[in-house]
């Protein structure tokens, strides 16, 4: 039986895949009959796909190999899926994101309609997202990419409110074009020789990095966030960006491994991101809002890892470590935020600072699960947050050092590294300060409004249930085990993740690191400690000169936060939105008509040239032909004689139409003629007719 269940693990990929999608219509159909029964459905359909991974996860983690599975003819090419350490990994992170939060979502959506439509698209993303990961090729992720992308707009949408309906259209927007381009890149990439193999990947990483959020395309997530329930904001920070990030690992780990240029491109694209995200919550004052910049941050954090493990070739141990292993942190940490970012918006329905001001006085269970995430993407000694960081400044170290002794090529220099290395740190200090913005405002800070503030004292226990409260509780333990145990715990998640790189899963250059998982960190090394209080110690000054000053006003007796980020700086707003809805129709318009114009002038120009139009033979009045040329002879003759002749007693006679008459009254005789010969012809043939019956009834 066992070596029965080893020999065909390989279904286990078509149950992670589509089981979760087969199951979002029947889910759907027993809501409409039973709201209870639906919600226990979609409670044990996440159980089961957990199980799943859990099960592939043990496999994997003992070293067997769980295999591949292909389905051909689907597509034209066939859908191909794997299961080996990283996919298996992902797989299990998500699979358990969507349990723990569909195990929320029955008390978060207590009071929301359409609660049968959020379980439907639930589910179904899930399978999807699945199939993402299990992807072996990248034709297969783009098919399951797509999928998830349409299902989970509903998410984004679900409110059906004005600023939902505009983030969705936002999010909806930048999927379908990401998807286009990744559809070129797909047609270039499988048909391409090596002078458009570059091209192919900047198609496929402005799809990937679309859905990743990385800069310039990081539009959506600001919006998206706030206006989608606080479940499906888990799932869109924690894993669904996650896909983004998978595609352009995958990308490098199998096309450009090595590529100095491309690894360039993609550390620069992480640092953009990584800045500008922290810069972006630390002015934010809406709770939900700050957490979905934090997530432009931190995805940008995971591309500088992946960036440097392009650029580092067989010395990229370190960062692909610390790339993966952030990947997993950032779903863990932003599970238990967003999901207690839901518990002050399920009880309060607001997320501005100043309203929600207070609420987390005496509510230990939520003070201690928003403190564990709080401390864990500071990146503080510890919790998880710090081996992931670390692991990704010392490969910046690392290449830097490489690039001072001549090793790094000429793409990038120590100094600029050196410049890298200080943005990260002065990164991980704005993700201290804007944290503790939000745990000093909703922890330790008293509401303006003291009424408010004894009615948020009052809720004590009754602000989530038992269950909500455990999946928290579950959510936020997680954080410093794994910080506590950076060597047992993380150790063995990267050498699982770490398989990304060691094989060649689509196409390109087989790579493997030559240090493997055997590379020796010593986590809580005076070395190591230094970067992450550089960065605390950024994050301490800048909230006290910045959050508490530049970011606050007075108003009355109190102080409140307010949001100085200028409203000109929404890329959306200045440059997205005017070009595709203006600038781009305006000018594909002038372009078209300029084409218009352009063939109906070279018509024009051939026609008065080489097909120039012969002139059209002018119809005769009367006659025919030999008529007319009949009587222009005679008429010419008749003016010569006038002029010799007859000059005395000239004639004036039409020949042309003397002629014509003539004719005519000759075609009307021939008329007349061949009627009377039709006529006795008829004659003839009936006396024929008649003779033969006669001699036939004679004999």
């Amino acid at each position: 039986m066992t070596d029965w269940i080893l020999n065909h693990l390989y279904l286990l990929a078509y149950v992670a895949v589509f089981a979760p999608m087969a199951a979002a219509p029947a889910g759907w159909l027993i809501g409409r009959r039973h709201k209870e029964g639906r919600d226990c459905f979609a409670f044990v359909s996440c159980g089961l796909e957990l199980s799943v991974f859990l099960f592939l996860f043990a496999l994997t983690l003992g070293g067997v190999d769980c295999g591949a599975a292909r389905i051909p003819e689907i597509c034209g090419r066939g859908l191909s899926f794997r299961m080996d350490g990283f996919r298996v990994l992902y797989g299990t992170v998500a699979a358990f994101l969507w349990f723990m939060t569909t195990v929320f979502s029955k008390e978060y959506f207590a009071h929301y309609h359409n609660r049968n439509r959020y379980y439907f698209f639930l589910l179904l993303t899930l399978g999807a997202t699945e199939g993402v990961f299990l992807a072996q090729d990248f034709f297969t992720l783009f098919i399951f990419f797509e999928i998830m992308s349409l299902a989970s707009f509903a998410w984004v949408a679900h409110d059906e409110r004005e600023e939902s309906l505009r983030a969705a259209n936002t999010y909806l927007g930048v999927s379908v074009i990401g998807g286009l381009v990744m559809l070129m890149g797909l047609f270039l990439l499988y048909g391409a020789d090596s002078r458009l193999l570059s091209v192919a990947g900047l198609c496929l990483l402005f799809g990937f990095g679309a859905k990743a959020g990385a800069f310039p395309l990081h539009i959506w997530l600001p919006k998206a966030h706030p206006v989608a329930p606080a479940p499906a904001s888990a799932l869109l920070s924690g894993v669904l960006t996650k896909t983004g990030v998978f595609g352009i690992l995958l990308l490098t780990a199998t096309v450009f491994c090595g590529d100095m240029a491309w690894g360039t491109l993609i550390l620069a694209m992480g640092v953009l991101t990584m800045v500008l995200g922290a810069l972006l919550a630390l002015f934010s004052v809406d709770l939900k809002r700050t957490l979905a910049c934090s997530s432009v941050s931190q995805i940008g954090f995971v591309l500088v890892g992946v960036g440097l493990a392009g650029l580092l070739g067989e010395e990229n141990a370190l960062a692909v470590r610390g790339a993966i292993l952030h990947m997993v942190n950032h779903s863990l940490i932003k599970l238990v935020l967003f999901l207690s970012a839901g518990v002050v918006f399920m009880n309060l329905h607001k997320l501005n600072l100043n309203d929600v001001r207070g609420f987390g006085r005496k509510k230990p269970l939520l003070n201690y699960c928003f403190l564990m995430g709080a401390l864990g993407i500071g990146g503080i000694p510890l919790w998880n947050g710090y081996v992931s960081k670390t692991l990704l400044h010392e490969s910046i170290v690392e290449f830097t050092r490489m690039a001072a002794e001549g090793q790094a090529g000429s793409y990038v220099s120590a100094g600029v590294l050196q410049v890298v290395e200080w943005i990260f740190l002065i990164s991980g200090g704005l993700t201290v300060a804007y944290m503790t913005k939000l745990y000093v405002a909703l922890f330790i800070e008293k509401n303006q409004d003291q009424k408010v503030q004894r009615q948020f004292d009052a809720l004590k226990g009754r602000y989530m249930n038992k269950l909500s409260g455990g999946v928290l509780a579950v959510g936020a333990t997680l954080l410093p085990v794994f910080g506590f145990m950076p060597d047992l715990v993380m150790g063995k998640l990267a050498d699982m993740g770490q398989s990304l790189f060691e094989s060649g899963t689509a196409i390109g250059p087989q790579h493997v690191p030559a240090e493997g998982g055997q590379h020796v960190m010593d986590w809580f090394g005076l070395e190591n400690l230094k970067g992450a209080g550089i960065s605390i110690c950024i994050g301490i000054l800048v909230y006290l000169f910045v959050v508490r000053t530049l970011l606050m006003k007075r108003r009355g007796d109190s102080r409140v936060y307010v949001n100085r980020w200028n409203r000109w700086l929404d890329l959306e707003n200045l440059v997205y939105r005017p070009v595709l809805l203006h600038v781009l129709p305006f000018v594909c318009g002038v372009f078209c008509r300029v084409l218009d114009c352009l063939v109906d002038t070279i018509v024009v120009c051939l026609r008065k040239t080489i097909y120039r139009d012969s002139k059209l033979p002018v119809e005769l009045l009367e006659g025919n032909r030999l008529t007319h040329m009949a009587g222009c002879v005679g008429n010419g003759l008749q003016r010569l004689g006038n002029r010799s002749v007859w000059r005395k007693n000239p004639r004036n006679v039409d020949y042309e139409h003397r002629f014509a008459l003539i004719y005519q009254e000759w075609e009307e005789d021939s008329l007349i003629i061949g009627r009377s010969l039709s006529f006795g012809l008829l004659l003839f043939c009936v006396g024929l007719l008649l003779t033969v019956i006669y001699l036939l009834m004679a004999a």
